[in-house]
């Protein structure tokens, strides 16, 4: 296989991540044991995991495969364990943070620094505010602050907008809509239709808006210092 533009390759391995992430949502099919259920349902993101892993240069890349895999543990945990699952995803919120961040825009229009703002603010007190076992509220709104800054981070970093900015956004769409499943739209169908194609998606953006970019940077540089 030739290698993808910016060297970029292994893309049959994200085309099977989209596969099985938009299979399990379309054509899951009744009657299948847990167990191969569970490993569907987690080989999208862990594949989107090993594709970032085959394309990674140097400690960047292997972070944002790290921040995959931790989505993929948390989809898996989820399934026993609400607390786990959340906790794998804030794992890897917080990884993701750290990185955007480190790249982060060293001048931002109004625009930009305000929807950041909006994201790091507005997560974690609509995520609060939608479920109405309110016992539960305030732990959802620990982790919505870890989403809120993952997406924040993401939108103020010098990643693209339009590839990882709106695959985090994507991301907080999702959870919130889980949220709001216990509680506001609890006898809505769209949670049902939405969360799992919103995160998927999301999920695919961040990756490849990081890896390309990564690589980019790494083309750029390398050519930089050959002239």
């Amino acid at each position: 296989m030739n290698p993808a533009p910016l060297g970029l390759t292994h893309r049959w391995i994200y085309v099977l991540a989209l596969f099985a992430g938009a299979s399990y949502w379309l054509a899951v099919p009744p009657g299948l044991p847990p167990a191969a259920l569970l490993a569907w349902k987690g080989s999208a993101v862990a594949l989107l995991a090993a594709w970032a892993a085959v394309n990674t240069q140097g400690r960047d890349g292997w972070t944002i495969a790290i921040v995959l895999a931790f989505g993929a543990i948390g989809d898996v945990l989820l399934e026993a364990s609400q607390t786990a699952g959340a906790l794998a995803f804030l794992a890897g919120h917080l990884t993701a943070a750290a990185l955007y961040w480190r790249y982060r825009r060293a001048t931002r229009s109004p625009s930009q620094t305000g929807l950041a703002l909006v994201l790091l603010i507005a997560t974690p007190v609509i995520a609060f505010l939608l479920p109405s076992d309110r016992v539960a509220a305030p732990g959802i709104a620990i982790y919505a602050t870890g989403l809120g800054l993952m997406a924040a981070s993401a939108w103020a970093s010098r990643f693209p907008r339009y590839r990882v900015g709106l695959g985090a956004v994507l991301f907080v769409g999702s959870d919130l809509l889980i949220f709001a499943k216990a509680g506001p739209l609890a006898a809505s169908p769209l949670p049902h239709l939405l969360i799992w194609p919103l995160y998927v998606a999301g999920q695919a953006l961040i990756a490849f808006g990081v890896v390309s970019t990564l690589l980019k940077w790494k083309n750029d540089d390398d050519l930089h210092h050959r002239l």
